[in-house]
């Protein structure tokens, strides 16, 4: 069992474990003390007490999480680490691979959290700020020929004295340019329809499936942390079926896809920014969280247009008061 103090050593030096700060059933993060002084860093490990009890598959599937997350980072020119959390080393530890990354304040999901216990939230502009950050994190993750397929607040890590975000956890990607049907991934809570419901027991994903976790993100922004319908059903679906639940889902409603929008929540949404907002803001929610794929946005500059429009609407209204 990994324990504080622990020392990992990478390709580029030794680093010294100091507190766990993050995990799942899949990893674990710790803040470390980074090699010579360097300060400290996010130093990310497979989970090896569930490595040890997984079946074979699951554990070539974490492996290959690992590996993957590592030549996506490293494939990265110096100048994509503005929205893109840095690799700053990597290795292998008690056989499994190992990542030091760059160290940020918090999470968006805990960020928010924060901000509502507060009694706070972000302004408007921040919420777009963030979003068109996000928005140009996955265009790198496209150009770079991934998709990134799990996009979610605990995902987006903040740097809270500039108010910057940078996307992480490059696990799920997958390439573009295997267009063949593949196996779950993601988070059901935050998946576009079509990662979470099969077509012939298989998943067929794009780059436009990460633009309707953007939507799905843009909600959670505008609305203070609010979770869509659409994606509390799929994820408590998920929790109680797992992959099956998307048949028990599609059952309970005659079985189509339910609505990945609700008219209530299209209108809460609107009621939360300045009038003159209200319907840019609105098409790019809708289009974003198309239900079919190819009427989703073709590419990111696509969304960036859209999301300038809303934020020089927001401007205007700030001058006009």
């Amino acid at each position: 069992m990994t324990t504080a103090d622990a020392i990992i050593a990478m390709e580029r030096g030794h680093y010294r474990l100091r507190e766990q700060i993050g995990g799942s059933a899949y990893g674990h993060v710790w803040r470390a003390s980074g090699p010579h002084g360097a300060g400290d860093v996010a130093v990310k490990l497979i989970n090896q007490q569930q490595m040890d009890r997984a079946q074979p598959a699951q554990r070539d599937r974490w492996t290959g999480s690992a590996a993957n997350e590592i030549a996506f980072l490293q494939s990265l020119a110096p100048w994509d680490g503005r929205h893109i959390v840095r690799l700053l080393d990597n290795g292998w530890h008690q056989g499994l691979p190992v990542l030091a990354l760059e160290l940020m304040s918090t999470d968006l999901g805990k960020h928010m959290t924060a901000l509502r216990d507060a009694a706070d939230q972000p302004t408007i502009t921040r919420a777009l700020e963030w979003l068109a950050q996000i928005n140009q994190a996955l265009a790198k993750v496209h150009q770079y020929g991934w998709r990134y397929l799990d996009l979610k607040p605990a995902n987006v890590l903040v740097d809270r004295q500039r108010n910057t975000v940078k996307l992480a956890d490059f696990g799920t990607n997958r390439l573009l340019g295997e267009a063949r049907q593949h196996s779950y991934a993601g988070t059901a809570n935050w998946q576009a329809p079509e990662q979470f419901f099969p077509i012939d027991g298989a998943y067929t994903s794009s780059a436009r499936s990460d633009y309707f976790s953007l939507g799905a993100m843009f909600y959670f922004l505008i609305t203070n942390g609010q979770a869509l319908r659409f994606c509390s059903d799929c994820g408590h679906a998920y929790r109680a079926h797992h992959t099956a639940g998307a048949d028990v889902l599609r059952r309970t409603h005659g079985g189509a896809i339910p609505a990945t929008l609700h008219a209530d929540e299209e209108a809460r949404f609107a009621s939360l920014l300045p009038h003159a907002a209200r319907d840019p803001a609105v098409a790019l929610l809708r289009v974003l969280l198309h239900g079919d794929p190819a009427q989703r946005p073709r590419h990111a500059l696509q969304i960036s247009r859209m999301l300038d429009t809303v934020a020089q609407a927001c401007a205007l209204m700030a001058v006009a008061a």
